[in-house]
């Protein structure tokens, strides 16, 4: 028996340490590849010489079962795990799983700092399971059959696939509220979408120009007030910016000047005084809640319209809800579409983060109404690991969600969304600047009244005149 365990140590942990550390010197384009595939190989590597043993042997090819063991013992721990982190696999009781998988522990660093959780199961399977399947391909060729007890192999199954399902449970039940990561890959992780095109350092920028030259500009650069929004409401600045900025595009600080850091991070740094203007909507109650603890006053100046609008795939039957019908799909009240005269599917109704200005505008129509808790995604953060936060929208079929018009359908591809009429009347230019469409919204820009700065006022004054609602429309906004 002491024979056996030390061969089990030798090829269930001596040697996939060996291949973990050997992991960390491969480098291809994809990460999982460079891990799962040497363990795939050398765990067929060790089950062919442990096979050449076991054949040799005839009383060692006895306790071949015992191979199973490692198999059990990943499927068994991984639901446990699975049980006690509820599935997110950026919890830190995933350190304690490593210990007890220290052959794996090189690689599971790695995951940890990769943010690929999968890794957890993956990786000491693919070695466990290429062990065993090459051992019992030598078997057949070699048409040897081994002395298995039958009560113990079919215990160890069963176990196996019990806590195999256990632990898919687990993820399924989570699936429900956690989707994978689609991650942001523009503005530095704050924005989804592409905002180059809107850049004033970008010689080929489509920032829409005035008929004629700009009745104000700002020459000097330390005069310029300092810009910061929301996605949808960058544009707008930046256009701003490029008309009466003199030269900007050649200033140095140009990024400090025209930024962006989307809304939660860009409201902060207007109340710490890192920027003079916010634009996009009306603060949340909790952002106005803040600017009051720190005895900071908003002056919050309307400089164009937009619309609040939903939206749904273009496949689905549901061309318009009421505002009671949104109220309680995004209650949990209505949860399927064949409710709303659709398909019968449940209905994923995506959020966006807290405090985020489409965020705002959807608690200011629920009211009192509590909100769901909204979908989540699990987000690799690098140095960091995974964590956890609300979901950016996906279009699946049976999925609803929810924006700024012009976000929707001016800066992101809009062929594959439909937007809902609200009460039967839909967020069209002319309904929203008659007041028609019941979600219209003020795109505000937004100072602290105790600035100092000169610039600001006239500034302001000029969005709201006539070549700065040129702008605003040229832009795909509703002038005032």
């Amino acid at each position: 028996m002491g024979k056996n365990m030390s061969q089990m140590f030798l090829y269930f942990g001596v040697v996939p340490l060996v291949i973990s550390f050997i992991t960390l010197f491969i480098t291809t384009n994809n990460f999982l590849i460079n891990i799962i595939l040497p363990l795939i190989i050398g765990g067929c590597i060790a089950g062919g010489i442990a096979s050449k043993r076991l054949l040799k042997i005839e009383e060692d090819s006895r306790h071949s079962f015992l191979f199973l063991l490692p198999i059990v013992y990943t499927a068994v721990l991984w639901a446990i795990f699975m049980l006690i982190s509820g599935g997110f696999l950026g919890a830190d009781s995933w350190l304690v799983y490593g210990i007890l998988h220290i052959a794996m522990a090189p690689i599971f660093f790695i995951t940890m700092l990769m943010g690929e959780g999968r890794l957890f199961l993956w990786a000491p399977l693919a070695y466990e399971l290429a062990f065993v399947f090459t051992l019992f391909v030598a078997f057949l060729i070699k048409k040897v059959r081994p002395t298995f007890n039958k009560k113990q192999v079919v215990t160890l199954l069963a176990v196996f696939i019990l806590a195999i399902g256990i632990g898919a449970g687990v993820q399924w039940q989570r699936s429900k509220t956690v989707l994978p990561s689609y991650g942001f890959e523009y503005g530095g992780g704050y924005s989804s979408t592409d905002l180059t095109p809107y850049e004033v350092t970008n010689p080929s920028n489509i920032l829409p120009k005035l008929e004629s030259p700009s009745t104000f500009t700002i020459k000097n650069s330390s005069e310029m007030p300092r810009l910061d929004g929301a996605e949808a409401a960058y544009p707008v600045y930046s256009a701003f910016a490029n008309t009466v900025y003199e030269n900007i595009s050649k200033v140095d600080n140009v990024m400090d000047i025209v930024s962006f850091t989307n809304t939660i991070y860009a409201y902060e740094r207007l109340l710490s005084g890192e920027v003079d203007i916010y634009f996009g909507a009306e603060p949340s109650k909790e952002q106005q809640e803040m600017a009051k603890r720190q005895g900071k006053e908003l002056v919050m100046t309307p400089i164009g319209k937009e619309a609040f609008v939903f939206f749904v795939n273009p496949d689905n039957k549901v061309d318009s809800l009421d505002v009671s019908e949104i109220q309680s799909i995004y209650s949990g009240k209505i949860k399927n579409w064949s409710e709303l005269g659709g398909q019968n599917e449940r209905i994923i109704a995506f959020q966006r983060p807290k405090n985020s200005g489409s965020q705002t505008l959807l608690e200011k129509i629920m009211g009192d109404i509590p909100i769901l808790e909204p979908l989540k995604e699990d987000v690799p953060e690098g140095m960091g690991g995974i964590i956890e936060q609300v979901a950016d929208y996906r279009n699946y079929d049976n999925s609803i969600g929810f924006s700024f018009r012009f976000f929707a359908t001016g800066m992101r591809d809009h062929s594959n969304i439909k937007l809902l009429a609200i009460n039967g009347v839909e967020p069209t230019p002319v309904n929203i600047a008659s007041g028609k469409y019941p979600f219209t919204a003020n795109l505000y820009a937004i100072t602290l009244k105790n600035n100092s700065k000169t610039t600001i006022e006239p500034f302001l004054e000029w969005m709201k005149g006539p070549q700065g609602q040129e702008i605003i429309e040229k832009i795909g906004y509703i002038k005032n």
